[in-house]
Formats: structure tokens, sequence, C-alpha cells
């Protein structure tokens, strides 16, 4: 991938926090943001965006990720606030808690296309940022994997469901499950268009 961390480091921020999200599309679970502060001097050509790395590739980076990284934090915003919200402002809002559990100063933020108004660091907002800076690249990843993470988990809850297979997203075999054995309540997003058709059925 190209770096062009450095480029903002030449306008004089040396500690870039990068941010991105995990989990836009899915019909349940969390939205899960990532922030991620890298030394000035890291590089590492394998890291990339998440979305073009395979499930094992993403895993250990992720671990390299953690180790070499001056700092990293979660954000998540619930199925409820993405209901009440809506996906975009619930992703923002993940993003800013990862912001908020950094435990570390930096001097500006790297976003993909998510601007975030009112932050007491000057915020760079680019698209396709997650392939074109690293710090990006490193939080897409670490926030793909903690929701690869919670849906596995929740699969053994819910094996029916086969969420370590779909991660929740509106594959035929969840659309099918949950025609079969329902929605959970409290994990499942209503806004969604394929859950509130099965809601509204079942009224």
């Amino acid at each position: 991938m190209k770096n062009k961390d450095n480029e903002i480091r030449s306008l004089g921020y040396l500690y870039l926090a990068g941010v991105d999200e995990a989990g836009r599309g899915p019909l349940c679970g969390p939205v899960i943001a990532s922030a991620v502060v890298f030394p000035p001097a890291y590089q590492n050509s394998l890291i990339d965006d998440s979305k073009k790395l395979t499930p094992k590739k993403r895993e250990s980076l992720a671990l390299e990720i953690q180790k070499s990284a001056l700092a990293y934090a979660y954000g998540e915003a619930s199925p409820q606030e993405i209901d009440r919200l809506n996906i975009y402002q619930a992703s923002r809002l993940a993003m800013l808690r990862a912001l908020s559990a950094l435990n570390f100063s930096i001097d500006a933020i790297i976003t993909d296309y998510m601007p975030l108004e009112f932050q007491k660091k000057p915020v760079f907002s680019y698209a396709k940022a997650d392939a074109n800076y690293l710090c990006v690249a490193a939080a897409s990843i670490l926030a793909k994997v903690r929701r690869d993470h919670y849906m596995i988990d929740l699969d053994k809850l819910y094996p029916q469901y086969g969420f370590a297979r779909h991660k929740g997203y509106a594959s035929k075999e969840h659309l099918a499950a949950l025609e079969k054995y329902g929605i959970i309540e409290g994990l499942y997003r209503e806004s969604y268009e394929p859950v509130q058709r099965l809601l509204y059925r079942l009224f």
C-alpha cells in the first residue's frame, strides 16, 4: 500500500492517530472502531486496508500492530445506538470513543472519510485513507479482527445462526436462519431493511 503518513508529519504533526471502523453493513452486532498510533519511523509494507487481506493475514498483522504501536484503543456503538442515530452517526460515535480511550498524546487524527468536528487536534479526513495511510490501515485491521472475534464468540452461543461464517452480513445462510429461528432481541439492528421486513411480518 501507499504510505502517506509522512506527508502529514511534514506539516509538523509527529504523532498521528489513524481511526477506522468495521461493521457498517451487518444486520447485527455493534459497529467497532479502532485508533492506532505508531512510532514516527515505523514502516510495514504488509499492513493494508483490511478488506484486501485474508482473515489469517489480518490475525497475524493485528498481533504485529498491537506489539509495535505506541498506543491503540477500541470504541463501539451498540445495535440500539445504530437504530437510534443511524449507522453513519453510530460509526462516528464509535470512532470518537476509540480516540477517547487512547492513552497517548497525539498531534493529529486521520480518518477514512469521516469528519470528526470539534476535536482538540487537527483532523485529516480522506477517501480511501485505509489504503493510503499506514495508521488508518492498521486501525481498519484491528477493528475488523475485533469484530470478527465478537461474531465468532456469538456463534458459540447461537450456533444455529452461523455467525462465525457470515459475520452478521445478509448472506443467504443468515437470512434463512432468521426466517427459521427469528431475531435475537437486543442483537439485531431493527432499522435495517431485512430485519424490519421480518419484524413487520411478526406483528
